[in-house]
């Protein structure tokens, strides 16, 4: 599928309030946590994203009852508690998700049971040995191609022991599957991070129940020694999904975007702390805590803005708006500078490559770096055909540098956007005027 933006005879503008479906990070996690509790859990304005659909394809082969809610977007999962999972009968599918194949990862490497689990061509190419090898050392046997750095994974379970692990990288994937795995371990598991990085996990568990501590780069589980309490949930709108509305305000004429319900936790705010370091009129109202989790209102509006540099230990805190990061770049004055970004090299693409191949089609001043990029701004970018090179994040991005490009703009494989917001560019259509 193709998505494709006709620029009118006058510069586009957006306006509106919106409300987001609900964090997919927060999701995939909500989710495997109420399948470990004893009761009925109810998670709504979860997201029927590609990925988040993906988790719960897994958890139902894994013997967990899940139904949709009385309400638009709601979910109940009946938790069959920490020992009551059930040997999958055929291989768990993970999709595109990353975040699925790795939070299962942990999860499985707890159950006293044989699983296989693998995903699409791309998710068959991303590493997984960054998980595989604490697992390994809490005591499970998991396989796979390349040394078990590679999808497909076997992994035979149980009998695992905390573990005293400091992170290599900084990947909340990682210390959430590591986590998962601390579970069903003997004695507690203390995990030591290089930079801090989302939380969602740590503050689902503690919501239900489980003895954890986390400050700073330290989190300490104690694994439970009785059953985990069901969870209530409204997911906060997803605030890496309200980026990309965040910046056609700040780039478009006479614009102006109300985002409600937004997650506003403290370590997903980078792209809004560079945003306002570049100049970006961006005001957050209406702030109050749900589930644990900070939420508020954003609003975003028209802002003339200079470039910045952006370095590897920021990173962590804007890894998935990097991509829409770049397409602001091109309309900041001055020469932006992204460094310490490698992680983008292993994403659904390499992001690095496909944002500056991409818009450098479309007149932008760009280079590529082995760890980032160096734009220069303000660029007029041209309608051009690219390509979302299987990347929902590459795909949302240029589609918002279409809209500040001089004629058409073919985005070929678009339908990939799918994969995380199906709702897109419907809510784009509602914002433009």
């Amino acid at each position: 599928m193709n998505l494709v933006i006709s620029p009118p005879k006058k510069c586009y503008s957006v306006s509106g309030t919106v409300s987001l479906p609900g964090d997919k990070s927060i999701a995939h996690r909500a989710a495997i946590v109420a399948a470990l509790t004893e009761g009925e859990s109810s998670i709504q304005n979860f997201p029927d994203s590609n990925t988040c659909q993906a988790t719960l394809k897994c958890l139902k082969q894994l013997g967990v009852p899940i139904t949709a809610g009385r309400a638009k977007g709601e979910i109940r999962i009946t938790g069959v508690g920490l020992k009551g999972l059930k040997e999958p009968a055929g291989i768990l599918e993970a999709g595109g998700s990353g975040t699925t194949a790795r939070l299962l990862c942990g999860l499985l490497a707890g159950q006293p049971f044989f699983s296989v689990i693998t995903g699409h061509p791309v998710l068959r190419r991303r590493p997984m040995g960054r998980v595989v090898e604490p697992l390994r050392r809490m005591g499970a046997v998991v396989l796979g191609r390349n040394g078990g750095d590679l999808l497909p994974l076997a992994i035979s379970g149980g009998m695992l022991k905390g573990i005293e692990y400091q992170l290599p990288v900084a990947s909340a994937q990682v210390k959430s599957a590591i986590l998962l795995a601390g579970l069903f371990a003997e004695g507690p598991t203390i995990l030591t991070e290089p930079i801090p990085t989302r939380d969602h996990l740590e503050r689902l568990l503690k919501t239900a129940g489980v003895t954890i501590e986390f400050s700073n780069q330290l989190v300490r589980l104690t694994p439970p020694q009785t059953g985990i309490n069901p969870l209530e949930l409204s997911l906060p709108g997803d605030i890496s999904s309200a980026a990309y509305f965040i910046a056609a305000a700040l780039l478009l004429p006479n614009s102006k975007v109300i985002i409600k319900q937004v997650g506003l936790n403290p370590r997903r705010l980078g792209f809004i702390r560079i945003l306002q370091r570049m100049g970006g009129k961006i005001e957050i109202t209406d702030q109050y805590q749900a589930s644990g989790e900070p939420v508020g209102t954003i609003i975003a509006e028209t802002s003339e803005l200079t470039a910045t540099e952006i370095t590897g230990n920021t990173i962590p805190y804007l890894v998935d708006e990097i991509p829409i990061l770049a397409v602001i770049a091109t309309q900041a004055k001055g020469k932006t500078v992204i460094s310490g970004a490698e992680e983008l090299k292993v994403k659904e693409s390499d992001r690095i490559s496909s944002m500056a191949g991409e818009l450098k089609r479309m007149g932008a001043d760009i280079t590529e770096r082995k760890d980032g990029l160096i734009i220069k701004g303000p660029s007029r970018l041209k309608g051009a055909t690219v390509d979302a090179q299987g990347d929902h994040r590459v795909a949302m991005s240029l589609g918002i540098a279409g809209l500040l490009a001089k004629d058409k703009t073919v985005i070929k494989g678009a339908d990939c956007i799918s994969e995380s917001f199906p709702q897109f560019e419907k809510i784009l259509k509602q914002l433009i005027k």
